[in-house]
This record gives C-alpha cells, structure tokens and sequence, in this order.
C-alpha cells in the first residue's frame, strides 16, 4: 500500500482541540496528540462567492464535533509562495491529512513528495495539479469542469443556430480550472465554422475587471458581439454591466453564460439580464469528509471524485432554484 494511503491510528474523538480560522492561530501540540484528528486546509481565500461558499463548507464540515481540528490557511493575495509555505508547515507538524486547494496548477510536485514522504494524505479540492501524477494524491474532489463548460458550449450551439461572435472571460492563467473550461468549451465551439472568436482575455474572476475588458471589446467591435462565455459568474454580472452601459440589453443584444450558479448569477437569469448559467457545485463537504474518514481507515480511494451540478437556461429555472439557494 502507498505511504499517502496507509493506516492512520485515530483515538477518542470524544476530545478534540478548538476549530481554527487560521494557520497562525491555531499552531502548536494539536498534531502530535493522538486523541484529536487535525486537518491541514491550504486554501485559496477570498476570491468571490464561489470560492467563500466551498471553503466555508469545508469549515462547517471539519468541526469539533465531527471529531477534527480544522487548521485553516488562506492564500496571501492568491500568492503561490504562501500556499507551499503553508503545505511545509502542515508537514513539519505532522498533520494528519491535508487539504488542498491550489492557486496555480504547476509547482507542486517537491510538496506532494515531501508529505508522501512524511506518510501524510493530500487530497485535492477543486483544482487538479499539472502534471498530474495522481501517485502523489488521494483523490482530487470537483466538478466537471470539461462536462461543466461543454454543456455552455451546447447550450450556445443551440442558441445561435446560424453562429454568433464571441468572446471569452477567462480566470487566471495557469489556473487547471480555466484550462479545463476552455478545453470543454473549444471542443464543441471551436468545431462550429460559423462561430467567430473575437478573443480572450483574462478578468481574474473579477466583476470590475470583467466590465472594463467588455467595455473595450464592444467598442473595437462596433458592438457586433453577439454571445460573452464568462468562465465565472462575477465575470458575467460585470459584462452585464458593460453591456448595459453601451446602450445594449443583455440576454437580447448580447447573451452571456457564466460557471458557478451562485445566487446573483440566478438572480440575473431571473432578471433576463443571463442568459444561461452552469452550476459548478461549491458544497462538497460531506464528500471530502468521507473521503478523509476512509483513508484514515486505510481504505482505496478513486483517484477522481465528480461532484454532481446542474444546469440553469431560463428565467423560470432560476426562478424555482433560488428560494433553495445556499451559496
């Protein structure tokens, strides 16, 4: 059996240290006390409504109650360096599983091999690694996202059956998730002839940013675009904007798709104003606990674990979605 799915030895969960919101806070004795279970949770910290949702699920998921002690580590402004600081710092105390999700695809493989070393269990949440050598992991837990962006790319095939031009607001570069929803969308798109790409750009998830590269791109094209594929739902609300401000309706002048399917991107599609958005299912807590509780045990692990999400192409669908809404 490999290092990163032996046997950990786990006693009396009854007592167990107090939940940590954050790595300093939270240093000291907690790993090397055999009757408390602790989680490492290097995390990518506030960067929109998708990621404060998952990563809060996470926290409310890994409590006392549950038997863990939580240790969680934000991201310094989505800086890398930080992140593996934090990875090695779980390490050197000897945590029993961690957590990880990155912020950038590459790097990590001097990581991964030192808590393979140190028989510690890393499992992946949302973003996968590059190259992804599933030797030195658990398991990655996510969504879909070729299946999440191929269904937009569908829906956008449909919408425009005689071919549109688009645009596309990409996340950061380097990040798995962007390259993946790129490779889903380009697959269906990128076959049609009929559809033209006017470009992409970068918006880093952002609303403002989004709206200022919308605002650009509509007046060197005359306004003559048809379809947006923003690659989250901030991203999308801020093309609204754009388009909104260059005397065009969203959702008739201009369609936009977003990815997430959080509660302001269904408000919009309610309102009109999107026009079809994928859910990339942020609450996967519960699946992240079994997954922790089986490698404890000692048990095998798919390497790849899909979260379920669905998807939204109307106002009425939005409609009956959103008074269950929790993100």
């Amino acid at each position: 059996m490999s290092a990163h799915k032996r046997v950990f030895q786990v006693l009396g969960l009854a007592t167990v240290g107090a939940l940590s919101l954050g790595l300093a806070a939270c240093s000291g004795g907690a790993a090397g006390d055999d009757d408390v279970t602790t989680i490492g949770f290097v995390a990518v910290g506030p960067e929109g409504a998708w990621r404060e949702a998952n990563e809060q699920n996470i926290q409310d998921t890994f409590t006392e109650e549950a038997g863990y002690e939580l240790k969680y580590a934000p991201a310094t402004n989505l800086d890398q360096k930080s992140q593996i600081d934090a990875f090695t710092s779980f390490v050197d105390e000897g945590v029993d599983v961690i957590l990880l999700s990155a912020t950038e695809a590459t790097g990590w493989e001097d990581s991964l091999k030192r808590a393979q070393e140190a028989e510690i269990p890393v499992v992946l949440l949302d973003r996968g690694i590059e190259p992804d050598d599933t030797s030195l992991y658990v398991t990655r837990i996510a969504p879909d996202n070729i299946e999440v962006s191929t269904a937009v790319a569908e829906w956008a095939v449909s919408a425009f059956p005689d071919g549109a031009n688009y645009f596309v607001l990409e996340g950061p570069a380097g990040v798995s998730v962007v390259n993946e929803r790129n490779e889903g969308f380009d697959a269906v798109v990128g076959a049609e002839s009929s559809f033209t790409k006017i470009g992409a750009q970068t918006a880093n998830w952002s609303t403002e940013e989004a709206k200022g590269v919308v605002e650009t791109v509509l007046k060197s094209n005359g306004n003559d675009v048809q379809f947006i594929f923003a690659q989250n739902d901030e991203m999308g609300l801020g093309a609204v904007q754009a388009v909104e401000e260059a005397g065009l309706t969203p959702g008739e002048d201009v369609k936009i798709a977003t990815i997430d399917g959080t509660q302001g991107a269904l408000e919009a599609l309610a309102a009109g104003d999107l026009s079809f958005v994928a859910e990339y299912n942020p609450l996967f807590g519960e699946t992240a606990l079994d997954v922790v509780e089986k490698v404890l045990a000692g048990e095998d692990v798919e390497p790849s674990i899909v979260v379920p999400s669905e998807t939204f192409d109307s106002p009425e669908a939005a409609q009956t979605a959103l008074p269950d809404r929790k993100y």
